[in-house]
């Protein structure tokens, strides 16, 4: 039962859900300023449909810092907004889908 989609009902080898989704998406990109004028990163939009955990996990990897996700945002420590363009595009996500603040 393991290899059928839950959501679409196909095999897991034809299921397409985790690739529309990619496609559907909205991602906004923006920083906001934490205490003591500490910098964050905010990156919005990304489906529930979608492993955030994992989006997250390469994110910090790439970029060489700390971070968490919260509700459906995930949020880096810095300044990264040049770079997280490329990263996501890189997993798959579409470049004009990508709105940087």
């Amino acid at each position: 039962m393991s290899d059928i989609c839950a959501k679409c009902g196909l095999p897991k080898e034809l299921c397409t859900c985790e690739v529309m989704a990619k496609e559907e998406e909205k991602i906004r990109v923006y920083t906001i300023t934490r205490r003591f004028g500490k910098k964050t990163t905010v990156i919005e939009g990304i489906s529930k449909d979608l492993d955030i955990k994992k989006i997250l996990k390469e994110m910090k990897s790439r970029l060489a810092c700390g971070g968490t996700m919260k509700g459906n945002s995930i949020e880096l420590q810095g300044d990264h907004k040049p770079k997280v363009k490329g990263i996501l595009a890189k997993l798959g996500f579409p470049e004009n889908r990508i709105d940087i603040r």
